[in-house]
């Protein structure tokens, strides 16, 4: 086994790439939304308030995008009880509601992706317009 692997990392650049995607996709919607971008430790690479959104957003969007980066997994599909256990444990970090995906990238997942504001649907239909914005990141969830 190496001691030490290469890695692939989220930038800004792309960060904000999927940013204005997501915007842009939420704005053809009519659907104000706040949108975050996490790199793959939780660390908030991009952030969007859209004019209408609601202000509780900013912080499950935060924690949409932290959920899916840490699980590796879209939000929204824990079973019941582990969702609320994990909650717990995790301080409120984790969260179970539509709106997260995961940035996976060579099977590798190099962030996550939180929108809040929306109905459930909603917000997962702007995640993954962000993650499509990004060359070579999975979008089959």
């Amino acid at each position: 086994m190496a001691d030490v692997v290469a890695f692939l990392k989220l930038t800004y650049a792309g960060a904000n790439k999927m940013l204005a995607e997501a915007v842009a996709k939420a704005e053809a919607m009519g659907v104000p939304q706040c949108i975050a971008i996490v790199d793959n430790g939780g660390n908030l690479l991009a952030f969007a308030r859209m004019d209408g959104a609601k202000p509780l957003s900013v912080d499950s969007a935060t924690r949409k995008a932290i959920s899916a980066a840490s699980s590796r997994a879209p939000t929204g599909g824990m079973a019941e009880g582990l969702d609320i256990r994990l909650a717990i444990a995790t301080q409120g970090k984790l969260l179970n509601v539509k709106g997260g995906l995961p940035i996976v990238v060579d099977g590798h997942t190099i962030g996550g992706i939180g929108v809040g504001s929306g109905t459930g649907d909603q917000d997962l239909e702007v995640a993954k317009a962000g993650v499509a914005a990004l060359a070579g990141a999975k979008t089959d969830f």
